[in-house]
């Protein structure tokens, strides 16, 4: 990495990112399901058309009943390719956490076999964890469908990702994510079959991926491992190695304390 860059670029478990400020604008209203054509970088289009992701309570609607996590794939089995077109996860939920609260979306490519109401659901369930950023108290998150939002989760098959992610100057070679804009970008690859530098459930890494994605979003930066068979902080990029440290996917403790490290530049 070069320090003389504006835009920085680093990796965690798989994900490349671009270091940007927490907030943006809100971004356009939109309906849910609606199905949206992938945007090329994280600029929003006119309010005319869909609008590609950005950031932002009204009481929203009882949440739609969960469904069951998606299970793990085989790289075989990850399609290489969808249709370029993503289909937002159906229903709105109550808001988790105190304080801000930021409203993000969940977006599935068509055509890769992901469904987006148990994404949306597993990704809510990471959010609202107790281990996860609301045990701050001063931030909190709403799953919505419709209306003003903060930011997109996107799954979307390698060619897609790397499409969206070129156009900001990665290279995500068919293999890892990315965080643009206002839109974290998740290949479906790594969604399925998880990292082969993260020992352990699929669920845990899907945890790490948004925890750390978001955890930049609220203002953290990287850490380091604290010391050998800790447990490796959240916002440390563990795709580099553990450094001694235990695999972990959570920014808190079962016992409510944060997991942290030593600042990493």
């Amino acid at each position: 990495m070069l320090a003389a860059l504006v835009t920085a670029v680093a990796i965690l478990g798989g994900t490349l990112f671009v270091l940007h400020r927490p907030d943006a604008l809100p971004g356009a209203d939109r309906t849910a399901r609606a199905r949206v054509a992938a945007p090329e970088s994280g600029t929003p289009p006119p309010a005319t058309t869909p609008a590609a992701p950005s950031p932002s309570g009204t009481t929203p609607p009882a949440p739609t009943p969960p469904s069951p996590a998606p299970g793990p794939g085989t790289p075989e089995s990850t399609p290489a390719r969808g249709t370029g077109t993503f289909t937002v996860a159906q229903g709105t939920a109550e808001p988790v956490g105190h304080g801000r609260i930021r409203r993000y979306r969940v977006e599935v490519e068509d055509g890769i076999g992901v469904d987006p109401a148990a994404s949306a659901a597993q990704i809510q369930g990471i959010l609202g964890d107790k281990r996860g950023w609301t045990n701050d108290r001063r931030n909190g998150f709403q799953l919505v469908a419709a209306g003003g939002y903060d930011f997109t989760v996107k799954i979307a098959s390698p060619a897609t990702v790397d499409r969206i992610c070129g156009a900001a100057g990665l290279d995500t070679r068919g293999e890892v994510n990315c965080n643009v804009g206002s839109q974290v970008l998740v290949n479906v690859k790594r969604w399925t079959t998880g990292s082969p530098r993260f020992d352990g459930p699929i669920d845990e890494y899907r945890a790490l991926v948004i925890n750390h994605e978001v955890g930049h979003r609220i203002g953290h930066g990287h850490e380091g491992c604290p010391g050998p068979g800790k447990p490796a902080p959240a916002m440390m990029q563990q795709i580099y190695g553990l450094k001694g440290c235990k695999p972990n996917a959570w920014p808190y403790g079962a016992d409510g304390g944060y997991l942290s490290g030593p600042p990493v530049p």
